[in-house]
């Protein structure tokens, strides 16, 4: 990679997961950071390689002695470790924000879920189409009269999710030259694309947006900006 990348030297620890947080690993690896991917023993999800650019990875069996001690000793060098996973895993692992960051007081350790580490959602499972329901943004996608239309899966997943995380992870790296120390970034979807929404909310106190699903200026109500 050329030395100007802005995160060269940066190393980064990803937690083998679904699409939201490799897609925040490869984010951090186009832009220069060194980053290992840890798998499970034994998966070879074909998923996991579409993100998988610029990566190392490493199989590791976490619920072992062995492969939890070589996963500290792994994070004690890092800058940065994502973890995908619903809140509570990382802890019956062993590999807690408060165990991991007790040996690396520098290590950012960002977590990226649907609903947040707390609250009545925290454990539950969902996808980006619960995501933005529940933020109030899948209600306002859609053609006039007909039922609301979830856009893949880019929005919550993605957007709220992966981007807000990266945001998050580069914040704690700017703030860690002045303090020397890392800190949690705890992403959540529902949150992210909550925050994302905030023009389409605002403008609905104008005529920009003002009316139903599907007859606004830029929602298929207009014929200017159709397909």
């Amino acid at each position: 990679l050329p030395s100007a990348m802005a995160l060269r030297g940066v190393r980064v620890l990803e937690m083998a997961g679904l699409a939201p947080a490799p897609f925040v690993g490869m984010i951090l690896a186009d832009f220069g950071a060194s980053v290992v991917r840890v798998d499970r023993v034994g998966s070879n999800s074909p998923a996991t390689a579409l993100l998988a650019r610029r990566k190392k990875s490493i199989c590791l069996n976490l619920t072992d002695r062995r492969g939890s001690s070589l996963l500290k000793r792994l994070a004690n060098n890092s800058d940065v470790l994502i973890d995908p996973y619903r809140p509570g895993v990382m802890e019956k692992l062993g590999l807690s924000p408060r165990v991991l960051m007790a040996s690396n007081p520098k290590l950012i350790y960002a977590r990226l879920t649907g609903y947040g580490q707390t609250g009545p959602l925290a454990r539950k499972a969902g996808h980006d189409i619960n995501y933005l329901a529940i933020a109030g943004i899948l209600s306002m996608l859609g053609r006039k009269e007909e039922n609301p239309i979830p856009p893949i899966n880019l929005l919550a997943d993605f957007c709220g999710g992966s981007l807000t995380c990266v945001i998050g992870i580069l914040l704690a790296l700017l703030r860690r030259t002045e303090t020397g120390k890392g800190q949690i970034v705890d992403a959540s979807m529902v949150d992210g694309v909550s925050y994302i929404g905030t023009f389409l909310r605002s403008a609905q106190r104008l005529s920009l947006f003002a009316g139903s699903r599907g007859t606004n200026l830029l929602d298929s109500g207009a014929p200017f900006y159709d397909t």
